[in-house]
């Protein structure tokens, strides 16, 4: 575990080296109420699987990284995508990379691919992604704000936070609000160019196969949908063999194996 002085405070992040030659760097985006932490063994598992490096860092508010100011903007992941990100690779060093993002994760790398034109982004994963909200997210996520208020699930998720009320309410009130209803990031995928590969459970709670319909249907580079059968809205943990198997050859198509160190 490490930690990115960045100007607004610090992040927390964990890092698995590249084992193979000069391979890419996985950056793991977490879900609305994750963290580096919560990714448990999957960086591992991911690292084992290609080769590549793994980082996952926790957005300000979540983990122990610095708390956010609540209550959140509700454009708080184009201004992630936009502003925060970018500082996290500087102070990261990573000269390629592929952004793997889950559910708000994946939001925000389509963000960033969508807003900077980065040579060193070799292509985006997006788990479960939302472009625009849709009826059954919504009453999920207000099923999860009773679930918090009225089960365990607050003492299950203090395990990964530190102020486990600023991530919860920090994500949980800025979908509720009303104004929310109406945020959409359509706008950032014709500007993606990098290859997209979009994993979505057909048992999403939290989104429709509209979500990756979108993707294909106004993303300028390749896109590959892949939608899974007995999977909810996390297929890193539900379908983790097809997504590791899935991620690996996506990322043998679009970076090329990775090429093996040489003596000494």
């Amino acid at each position: 575990m490490g930690v990115f002085p960045l100007p607004q405070g610090k992040i927390e992040y964990t890092f698995c080296e590249p084992s193979i030659g000069e391979a890419p760097v996985f950056v793991l985006l977490h879900e609305g109420l994750g963290s580096c932490t919560m990714w448990r063994d999957f960086p591992e598992e991911l690292a084992q699987t290609t080769g590549c490096g793994v980082l996952a860092y926790s957005r300000f508010g979540y983990g122990s990284s610095a708390p956010a100011s609540l209550p959140r903007n509700l454009k708080y992941m184009n201004m992630e995508g936009e502003d925060v990100l970018p500082l996290v690779l500087e102070a990261a060093g990573i000269q390629r990379f592929f952004l793997m993002g889950h559910s708000d994760g994946a939001s925000i790398a389509a963000i960033y691919s969508g807003h900077h034109d980065d040579p060193r982004n070799c292509g985006i994963i997006l788990m479960a992604p939302h472009f625009f909200t849709e009826p059954e997210g919504l009453a999920s996520i207000e099923r999860a704000r009773h679930a918090y208020e009225a089960t365990d699930l607050r003492a299950r998720l203090s395990r990964y936070h530190e102020d486990v009320d600023n991530a919860f309410r920090g994500w949980n009130d800025a979908w509720l609000d009303p104004k929310f209803k109406t945020w959409n990031i359509e706008r950032y995928l014709p500007d993606i160019s990098v290859p997209v590969l979009v994993i979505q459970g057909e048992d999403d709670e939290y989104g429709t196969e509209k979500q990756p319909d979108a993707a294909k249907a106004r993303c300028k580079g390749p896109v590959e949908v892949q939608m899974l059968a007995a999977c909810g809205h996390s297929p890193h943990r539900d379908q983790r063999e097809v997504v590791l198997s899935s991620v690996a050859s996506f990322v043998n198509r679009f970076s090329g194996p990775p090429k093996p160190e040489g003596p000494g």
